[in-house]
């Protein structure tokens, strides 16, 4: 039971970053855009959290939890933003090719993380020596009471907040797009931004808007992971493959934010799944890590011969919009 009870922990740990990332991207492609720098957009908003909480600490000789976890999450949310702002300018300004500037915007967060953070690391003292225990101590603060309760507080109320506010964030964005006058308009965008523009909707304003926002959250992820997951520490491409992982939940949810809450906590689960299968040799553990993208593989087949408008990605989705004159 305490095998099945630390494995479900370790799921849920390993698929919350990437339920961030898998929400923010879903909110993106809803305004028809393809943000393929997802990845190293969380690695940026790890490293900039990160920093944060560190420069913080180090510069007060008392330093408060609550005030380091605040700005960890702003420069978090500032930076991650700034990243979606980049490709936003690229792709709807400049109408760049998305797949490209995604792949390079992945490119460039994930130098841009491994920099900083061999910074701060000689900063520290060398690697592995990056210390902000103040900070991430409020980031894994449980919920009191509740997580005292047996099996069922170590279930469902041991983690920290970032666990809950990503299954929120889900739930919200859910709701947004199906119930709400904007939502419905963001995903008219997605679909056919020319009826949409000459419905009087404002498509550049839309798209920029869901993919800043789509971004920020998805910097969340990493923060949630260096903080929460590892402690507050940092390590030189240590995220691995979440990123795209994230991309594939996307999929896997038919573009639904309340269907990737189950998708990440499922790729979060098969992710780790061979630490716990006794007997593995090197090669059989690759072969198990390769099981998300199986499973996605496997969801796309599936979704594509049932050949329903719910399932298949928004109409315009990588295309760029081109205003004609009126």
């Amino acid at each position: 039971m305490n095998l099945i009870l630390t494995f479900i922990q370790k799921a849920i740990g390993q698929g919350i970053a990437i339920l961030f990332g898998a929400t923010g991207e879903i909110l993106t492609e809803k305004s028809g855009n393809l943000n393929l720098g997802i990845p190293g957009i969380m690695y940026m908003g790890g490293i900039a959290g990160l920093m944060g909480a560190f420069f913080y600490e180090n510069g007060t000789q008392n330093p408060n939890g609550f005030i380091g976890l605040l700005i960890a999450v702003v420069c978090a949310l500032l930076v991650a933003a700034f990243g979606g702002l980049i490709y936003s300018f690229l792709t709807i300004t400049l109408r760049a090719n998305q797949n490209v500037v995604g792949l390079a915007l992945t490119t460039f967060g994930v130098g841009f993380g491994n920099f900083f953070g061999g910074s701060i690391s000689k900063l520290a003292g060398g690697v592995g020596q990056i210390s902000v225990a103040t900070t991430a101590a409020a980031f894994r603060a449980k919920i009191p009471g509740l997580s005292a309760i047996p099996f069922v507080g170590d279930l469902l109320f041991s983690y920290g907040f970032l666990t809950y506010l990503a299954i929120v964030l889900a739930v919200f964005i859910t709701y947004f797009l199906k119930r709400t006058r904007r939502g419905l308009n963001l995903r008219a965008v997605g679909e056919s931004p020319a009826t949409a523009d000459a419905a009087g909707i404002n498509v550049s304003r839309y798209k920029y808007v869901a993919t800043v926002c789509g971004a920020a959250i998805a910097g969340l992820g990493g923060l949630y992971f260096v903080m929460e997951y590892l402690g507050g520490t940092w390590s030189n491409n240590g995220f691995g493959d979440r990123g795209w992982l994230a991309v594939a939940v996307v999929i896997l949810a038919l573009w639904n934010p309340a269907n990737a809450i189950w998708g990440s906590l499922l790729f979060g689960g098969l992710y780790i799944l061979y630490i716990y299968l006794p007997g593995l040799n090197r090669a059989t553990q690759e072969l198990c890590k390769m099981l998300p993208y199986v499973v996605t593989i496997v969801v796309l087949i599936i979704t594509s011969k049932r050949n329903k408008q719910e399932s298949q990605p928004p109409a315009s989705l990588g295309n760029s919009y081109f205003r004609e004159e009126r």
